[in-house]
C-alpha cells in the first residue's frame, strides 16, 4: 500500500527546505505533490501552484482537488492527481494542514501518514529572523503558536526532529515509509 506522507510543522520549522531537498535526492522515494494556493508564485519559498481566487474556485467546484483549505487569507489544495499516483503504489508526500488533519484521515484513512516536524524554540526564532519575511511582532505572534502547536500535537503523529543536518531529517523522513507494514497478498 502506498502511503500519503501528510507533513506539519510550524512556520519556519523547514518544512519547504525537506520537501526540496526531497524533490532534489535521487533514487525511489516520494514523490512531492504541489500545492495550489492563491499566492503569487514569487511569494515565499514554497514551490507551488499559483491560481487566482476565481480559478483556484474554478477547480474546487470540478472536483480536481483531493483537499482543500483556507489559512491565512489564502486558498490552499492538493490536486487529484496524488490519488491517482497513489493508486499506483507511489508514496507521495503533501505539505499538509494541521487544522485539516480529520479531513485528511477521513480521506485517506490507514493510507495517511501523519508527520510533525519539531524544532526547538530558539532555532525556530533563529530562523523566523533568518527569512526576513515577518516583523518582530509576527515573529513573536509565530513562536507563540508554535509553542501552542507543541503542546497539542495530533495523536499517531510520526515526530521528525528538524534541529539539526537537513539531511539526517530527510533520512528519518525516508525511513517511515520502511518501517509501515505493508500488504500481504493473499
Amino acid at each position: 500500500m502506498a502511503y500519503l506522507i501528510y507533513l506539519m510543522g510550524p512556520s519556519g520549522a523547514g518544512k519547504d527546505s525537506l520537501l526540496e531537498r526531497l524533490r532534489a535526492a535521487t533514487g525511489a522515494g516520494p514523490l512531492v505533490a504541489h500545492r495550489y494556493i492563491t499566492r503569487p508564485a514569487n511569494a515565499g519559498c514554497e514551490n507551488h501552484i499559483a491560481l487566482s481566487e476565481q480559478e483556484f474556485l474554478r477547480r474546487r467546484a470540478k472536483g480536481l482537488f483531493a483537499l482543500d483549505w483556507q489559512a491565512h487569507e489564502h486558498h490552499y489544495a492538493f490536486g487529484i492527481e496524488v490519488d491517482l499516483w497513489l493508486l499506483q503504489g507511489i508514496d507521495v508526500v503533501v505539505n499538509g494542514s494541521r487544522a485539516h488533519l480529520p479531513q485528511a484521515l477521513q480521506r485517506y484513512g490507514a493510507q495517511l501518514l501523519p508527520v510533525c516536524l519539531q524544532v526547538s524554540p530558539p532555532v525556530l526564532r533563529k530562523r523566523l529572523e533568518q527569512r526576513g519575511r515577518e516583523n518582530a511582532i509576527q515573529i513573536e505572534q509565530r513562536l507563540a503558536r508554535a509553542a501552542d502547536y507543541q503542546q497539542t500535537l495530533p495523536i499517531g503523529c510520526h515526530l521528525l526532529d528538524n534541529n539539526g543536518d537537513l539531511g539526517h531529517t530527510l533520512d528519518a523522513l525516508l525511513a517511515l515509509t520502511e518501517k509501515q507494514p505493508q500488504d500481504t497478498l493473499s
